[in-house]
């Protein structure tokens, strides 16, 4: 079972750290501005703004700056500036000693996966699988997605209703929702961030890969055993797919489906989650009823 997290609130405290890819502090600020809107308080971390190579800093410096928001009582969620690349070379070093007396919401995708995956194989603890500081804008204050992460950090009841689609497979489940970008699954299998996938609902998306990427990605959670006992697949996103010069041969659908064929799990396609504008926030590490059927989609977040 789940720890359960708090809820925000009005004057809650958000904090927002980059222990990643660097980001403008104008995004920052502007995802400030918003966030200070919607009647919270925010608090920016040493690494908003600032960088070194690919990385917002040094891993030291990014270690460090997310090391004091996970251990800071005063804040009550942490929302990452960027994703990109980088949880993978700190993760180990965390402390999450005074974070376990003190849970907070961990917000963000991509990358963030890492830290989020290993919250949840290691303790047990749900994240927000949602959008970052730089959809958070002026011109996004009354977007779908926006409001529906706000409805998620306070605590409100979070439903979704898809379309139908072609490739979908139809039944329903159940079960603890988790899963990410599909790189960093892969890349996380045999580590002690790697969650237990056996009877739980697996959502995957990426962007920017090439078809026999996906296909590779997709056989090494096969072969390591993660398909074999799913109760449920999500599809979000698959953003600039790249083919090579001699044709891969299959879609992004036709590769997920060929790996999963001899399961009878429920499977749907087109989630709005990954890397588009439109990146709707669900809850990782929580049960969730999914039923696919003829008619479309529906993902409810079930609270304990």
């Amino acid at each position: 079972m789940s720890i359960h997290l708090p809820y925000l609130k009005q004057s809650s405290i958000i904090g927002i750290t980059c222990p990643a890819s660097a980001v403008a502090i104008e995004k920052i600020n502007a995802a400030k501005v918003i966030f200070e809107k919607k009647g919270f308080k925010v608090k920016l971390g040493n690494t908003c703004g600032t960088s070194f190579n690919y990385f917002s800093g040094t891993d030291e410096q990014r270690c460090e700056d997310l090391q004091s928001m996970l251990n800071d009582p005063t804040v009550d969620a942490i929302i990452m500036g960027r994703g990109g690349y980088g949880m993978s070379r700190i993760i180990d070093k965390l402390d999450f000693t005074l974070f376990k007396q003190n849970p907070k919401w961990i917000c963000g995708f991509s990358d963030i996966i890492v830290l989020q995956s290993h919250l949840q194989a290691n303790f047990n603890m749900p994240s927000l699988h949602s959008p970052m500081c730089g959809a958070f804008r002026e011109d996004t204050l009354n977007a779908d997605h926006i409001s529906l992460f706000f409805k998620a950090v306070m605590g409100e009841q979070l439903s979704y209703n898809l379309p139908p689609s072609s490739y979908n497979r139809v039944g329903e489940a159940n079960a603890i929702l988790t899963g990410g970008n599909l790189a960093i699954l892969a890349h996380l299998t045999g580590s002690v961030s790697e969650v237990n996938m056996d009877g739980k609902i697996l959502f995957i998306e990426d962007i920017g890969e090439h078809f026999y990427h996906i296909d590779r990605m997709m056989l090494n959670l096969k072969h390591a055993g993660k398909l074999d006992k799913l109760k449920g697949l999500i599809v979000g996103y698959f953003t600039d797919i790249e083919d090579t010069e001699r044709p891969f041969g299959q879609t992004i659908e036709q590769i997920i489906l060929d790996k999963v064929k001899e399961y009878n799990y429920p499977v749907c396609f087109n989630f709005p989650a990954g890397h588009e504008e439109a990146n709707y926030t669900f809850t990782l590490g929580m049960h969730h009823k999914l039923v696919v059927d003829e008619k479309g989609v529906q993902l409810d977040l079930v609270r304990n």
